[in-house]
């Protein structure tokens, strides 16, 4: 037991810090606004229990960096109880948003109780896609306009600074480059050449591109964009890169995973003869990305990002 001078075995009281005053005062974190639309992110591919998991994890993430956030899952080609359609997880968003702003029953002879002044959007659709991707786009908005429920779709989550980031921690995770360059011991397998892989047509490796430069000044070795799913592009450009000197190239996907063709990552890299890191998967940044285009959609971003994240 302490007294108020101190506690009774003469150890120290541990004071809480006080708050820095002025701009270096750490800012108060952002917290979703009562009744704020819910936020359905919509999985690309064939669903799976490796993708539900990582959607959760991604969730899970995004939670944490917007408090009271009401977020759930949807697949653009799901169709069941296990594997929600994206049109599906948007219906029952929209009807427990407003059965919440209804709030409880009213005796009899009074008017219902509202929670909150009702607004145009009730739900935000977020794709789980790293870069630009025509296609799965046209399938999701798809999804959207039929569900009917005057939800909104936002922008792909790239290209982004926290996406090189991530890329960097998969390769040097696979052995395949340093964890920090600031570090003076080096690795032995560390490719000095990098083709970033995506997939979504000239868009997304445009997108890509850009990624890359970013990745290129972590890494300062050279990067260059390919897609996948344009055959033998990920061959040539490792020739490219050797050609420029390059020796030990690895294969990066700047992609989450589900939008990934099953085998599609593994031929490539097979065929250009590389080594290859494992997509982004449920990588914080890739959380922190959803959370910020989803507040940034419902104009929070703009009063105050998710603290650790920069306005977009």
């Amino acid at each position: 037991m302490s007294s108020p001078t101190g506690p009774d075995n003469g150890l120290p009281v541990r004071m809480p810090r006080p708050r820095q005053p002025g701009r270096h005062r750490r800012p108060e974190p952002v917290v979703a606004p009562e009744n704020a639309p819910a936020l359905v992110l919509a999985v690309p591919g064939t669903p799976s229990s490796a993708h539900r998991s990582l959607a959760e994890e991604t969730l899970s993430i995004a939670r944490s960096e917007l408090p009271g956030l009401d977020a759930r899952v949807g697949f653009a080609d799901g169709d069941d109880e296990e594997f929600p359609s994206l049109g599906s997880a948007l219906t029952r968003a929209v009807a427990e948003r407003a059965a919440r702003r209804r709030g409880p029953v009213a005796p009899e002879g009074e008017a219902p109780a509202e929670t909150g002044e009702d607004d145009s959007l009730p739900a935000v659709v977020v794709p789980l896609l790293a870069g630009p991707n025509p296609a799965l786009m046209r399938r999701i908005r798809q999804e959207v306009l039929n569900s009917a429920t005057g939800a909104e779709l936002t922008d792909v989550l790239g290209p982004h600074p926290l996406l090189a980031e991530g890329v960097h921690v998969k390769l040097s995770e696979a052995g395949l480059a340093r964890a920090d360059r600031a570090r003076l011991f080096t690795v032995a397998t560390a490719a000095d050449g990098i083709v970033l892989a995506t997939v979504g047509g000239e868009d997304a490796v445009q997108a890509a591109g850009i990624t890359g430069m970013l990745l290129a000044a972590r890494l300062a070795v050279p990067v260059l964009a390919a897609g996948l799913d344009e055959e033998g592009a990920v061959a040539r450009t490792a020739e490219q890169l050797q050609g420029s000197g390059s020796q030990q190239l690895a294969v990066a996907p700047c992609l989450i995973g589900p939008e990934i063709p099953e085998g599609l990552l593994e031929e490539a890299a097979k065929e250009a003869g590389c080594s290859t890191a494992e997509p982004l998967g449920a990588y914080p940044a890739v959380g922190k990305l959803v959370a910020s285009t989803y507040a940034a959609k419902i104009g929070l971003a703009q009063q105050q990002a998710p603290q650790g994240m920069p306005a977009r």
